[in-house]
């Protein structure tokens, strides 16, 4: 896993073959975040808050991090993700970022905060992946003007959601927006 760019660009960590996290290939985060730099987030004047749920392997926070958000919560179930996380963070130094070990439905339904940017980036098999815009919404956990982006398969269609606003395919990964 490598930082693309920002104060840890070209960082790797070694992520172990024994995780079950699929972590965004490269190519999707570079894309991912050209868009975002582009078209909805301002990264420089450092004052962002994202929160990354199903954080797996944390590539996403230390995405957020390195480009300068103000502060980044991982939220990831699995022990082992979380520890990773932790430890990354750890080698970066940064108290920027809040990693919990936690179930994400069950952080959205309790969290009482609202972000500029969240990232989503669940198992694509995941029993109720396509209820998380309708939660993300009916919590309120976006700031007025935040974005919602959610890494999802090809067999998902967001397109007629609402708050939908714009949908990226790199390969096989697909990002829908929300707004």
């Amino acid at each position: 896993m490598r930082v693309i760019s920002g104060i840890y660009k070209r960082k790797h960590f070694d992520v172990p073959r024994t995780f079950k996290a699929r972590p965004t290939t490269d190519f999707a985060k570079e894309n991912l975040f050209n868009v975002l730099v582009s078209n909805y987030l301002d990264f420089e004047d450092g004052n962002l808050h994202a929160l990354d749920l199903f954080a797996g392997t944390g590539s996403i926070s230390i995405e957020l991090l390195s480009r300068g958000c103000q502060q980044v919560v991982s939220v990831e179930k699995d022990r082992d993700h979380h520890a990773f996380i932790c430890k990354i963070m750890k080698e970066v130094k940064t108290d920027k970022c809040l990693p919990l070990r936690s179930d994400a439905f069950r952080y959205i339904e309790t969290c009482h905060t609202q972000f500029d940017f969240v990232f989503a980036d669940p198992p694509y098999q995941l029993d109720g992946l396509e209820t998380l815009p309708d939660l993300i919404f009916r919590h309120q956990l976006l700031k007025e003007n935040g974005l919602f982006v959610l890494e999802h398969g090809k067999t998902n269609d967001f397109a007629r959601h609402p708050h939908f606003v714009d949908h990226r395919t790199y390969g096989s990964v697909n990002f829908s927006f929300f707004m």
